[in-house]
């Protein structure tokens, strides 16, 4: 009798443990965070008044727009993979209209030393040949280009953050044929940055270049008198030095670019096909004078997003 006396109890308290249970809320399970997706993409447009590149311009002395795509690969935090697509409308002698850019990497950091190593193609599109030899003949001011300049070059280079507000870097790019010409060329930069104290809801900073381009021979199609294996270039340093404001994805940068090369060895190079005059140097025998390489002024506007932190 004892026995189903406490039988009876003890079923008697866990039916009202149960209904008490059931009675209370339910504790809802922590909502654990999505770890950051490994990839990412960046992508932007800019517009400006010139497009130079090491200090030459590439739309002769006209405005520009460029556009790029670069779809990103985090290994980890401090390496990441990538690939790219951008081009930039330019003017070049041989009536080549755009620049299309084919590149990608990979970008190690090791705390604040940030490394990129790459590989890069330059594509000219819609081409075509000025030269004696070629149907069209050389161009008006007697210069010569080819139907193709595209070219590659290999990278590599680097970012030092002393401060949070200070940068320098540098870097050495080198392709077998400049231009498609020939030449061989081999490319070193440094590189500095500061940014100032915010203005509200803007970012200034200041920053500069010094670049040098060592340049081999091109082959004959490039030959002058004195010279009739080919062009050996003449090698320059360009630099450039600016203030840039961000705005959110937004930056203006106002930046002065000039180089070393005279017009002579600048209208060698470059083929203008605006060059005037006569500026005889040893490589350019009687030929025209290019302003292409000269001192310049640019403003370029450009608006740079991550899929990952703007888009979300």
């Amino acid at each position: 009798m004892m026995k189903k006396i406490v039988l009876s109890t003890i079923a008697a308290i866990g039916l009202s443990t149960s209904a008490l249970a059931a009675d209370l809320p339910v504790k809802a399970r922590p909502v654990v965070a999505a770890p950051p997706s490994a990839w990412d993409i960046a992508f932007g447009a800019a517009i400006m008044n010139d497009y130079i590149f090491r200090g030459i311009t590439q739309s002769n002395r006209k405005p520009s727009v460029a556009a790029y795509f670069e779809p990103r690969y985090n290994l980890n935090a401090d390496w990441q993979l990538y690939v790219g697509i951008a081009g930039e409308s330019i003017s070049f002698p041989n009536r080549a209209a755009a620049e299309i850019d084919l590149y990608g990497g990979i970008r190690p950091t090791f705390g604040k030393l940030a490394l990129d190593f790459g590989v890069w193609y330059y594509w000219y599109p819609g081409g075509q040949c000025f030269h004696p030899t070629c149907p069209n003949g050389a161009l008006l001011n007697g210069n010569v280009i080819k139907a193709d300049v595209s070219f590659i070059e290999f990278f590599g280079k680097a970012t030092y953050n002393i401060t949070d507000a200070l940068a320098i870097g540098g870097s050495v790019f080198y392709s077998p044929s400049v231009l498609h010409s020939g030449a061989n060329g081999l490319y070193l930069s440094v590189n500095g940055k500061y940014t100032l104290p915010a203005w509200g809801a803007i970012t200034p900073s200041i920053s500069a270049e010094l670049g040098f381009w060592n340049f081999g021979t091109s082959d004959a199609f490039y030959a002058v008198a004195g010279f009739p294996g080919g062009i050996p270039y003449k090698d320059y340093a360009h630099w450039n030095i600016g203030v840039a404001f961000a705005y959110k994805v937004f930056t203006l940068d106002l930046r002065y670019h000039d180089t070393n090369l005279n017009r002579g060895d600048c209208n060698a190079f470059t083929s203008d096909h605006t060059a005037t005059g006569v500026f005889t140097t040893n490589i350019n025998p009687g030929g025209p004078g290019s302003k292409w390489c000269g001192a310049a002024f640019v403003a370029k506007l450009s608006a740079d997003l991550t899929a990952n932190t703007n888009l979300k």
